[in-house]
């Protein structure tokens, strides 16, 4: 499975959303609160085996950026 569809699977599970929405146009919002956000970034810590920096955790804001920032923790989004 590549890093991208356990990104997905993290963010449908964290979020209680289809994974279909889990996209690049999924933002921080309605679907997305801040008790939801830490239980995202905690289990995106479990799944890559990596602590992400506060600064991140705040910038954190869409899927996409998600995705950006767990590349400069050595999650290739593309593999």
């Amino acid at each position: 499975m590549s890093n991208i569809n356990r990104i997905q699977i993290i963010f449908a599970s964290s979020l209680n959303l289809p994974l279909e929405k889990c996209t690049d146009e999924l933002a921080y919002g309605i679907d997305w609160d801040s008790v939801a956000h830490m239980s995202l970034i905690a289990a995106l810590e479990d799944e890559f085996g990596i602590m992400i920096d506060t600064n991140d955790v705040i910038d954190m804001s869409s899927f996409k950026k998600a995705k950006e920032i767990l590349t400069k923790y050595g999650v290739a989004s593309q593999s």
